[in-house]
């Protein structure tokens, strides 16, 4: 009989795992989120405004889903490359952008966390990119460019010149050296608070940085923080700073705020 209890109560605490977390109709907006200070909150508790210590804006807004997730996040993408005076896809010098490698180095291991749980949820699934390793070099004869591909687990690099394709893990750089602005892109399928057990993953993930010197409007930085169910709403943080500074404590705090109300 014990045994019979034992083994009730581990299955009644596996479903309470198992159960997703109930999304709320409004946002949470605290006063203070790290070194954000909130400034104002919409009465219908869809959005809410927030100021950095250094000036940054940060806007937090519950947005419903068009279409798709992904579709809807590249029309916000496309607002921002606009508004920062790019009307057409951005690229540029990685080091351009404030934190771009530790936040590559972060979200690459969070992925890679992701992978061993999948694989122990399905010994089938495996990492995607886990293919042979592959290092190409040539230099062209007639004009002298270089011709670099790298093809490594979770990191994959393709170089002409100076331009570069950069992906690490599910991290997106584009480069050229013409430019000195930076557009990093990640996009990450997650299991939602409360499924941790589940094989599907219903829930996302996503960071967009626009930074550099040549933005307009005296910007210097505009991005988004994302996270939600795919069918929505998302959560999503909109970050304007006109500060040529490093963003990486202001960035934990947007994560905070983004994942707590996104449910993931």
């Amino acid at each position: 009989m014990k045994t019979l209890l034992l083994l009730a109560a581990s299955a009644l605490a596996l479903t309470a795992c198992q159960r997703p977390a109930a999304l709320k109709a409004k946002l949470e907006c605290p006063p203070t989120e790290g070194s954000l200070t909130r400034v104002s909150a919409a009465a219908d508790g869809q959005s809410c405004v927030y100021r950095e210590s250094d000036g940054a804006q940060i806007t937090l807004t519950r947005m419903p889903v068009k279409g798709d997730a992904v579709a809807t996040l590249a029309t916000l993408e496309a607002e921002l490359k606009t508004l920062g005076g790019s009307p057409v896809a951005a690229s540029a010098d990685t080091t351009a952008a404030p934190g771009a490698a530790a936040e590559a180095a972060r979200v690459e291991a969070e992925a890679r966390a992701d992978a061993k749980i999948d694989a122990a949820i399905d010994p089938a699934v495996g990492e995607a990119d886990e293919g042979r390793p592959r290092i190409q070099a040539k230099v062209d004869t007639e004009t002298g460019e270089e011709h670099t591909q790298v093809d490594l687990p979770g990191l994959h690099i393709k170089a002409e010149g100076d331009k570069a394709n950069v992906q690490v893990g599910p991290i997106h750089i584009k480069a050229d050296g013409d430019s000195s602005t930076a557009t990093i892109k990640m996009y990450r399928d997650v299991r939602m608070r409360g499924e941790a057990l589940s094989r599907e993953k219903r829930g996302l993930r996503a960071t967009f940085i626009y930074a550099g010197d040549d933005l307009t409007g005296g910007y210097k930085y505009l991005g988004y923080e994302a996270s939600g169910p795919k069918k929505g709403p998302i959560v999503v943080a909109v970050v304007k700073s006109t500060a040529n500074s490093r963003h990486d404590d202001m960035y934990d705090d947007v994560k905070t705020l983004v994942r707590r109300n996104g449910g993931t």
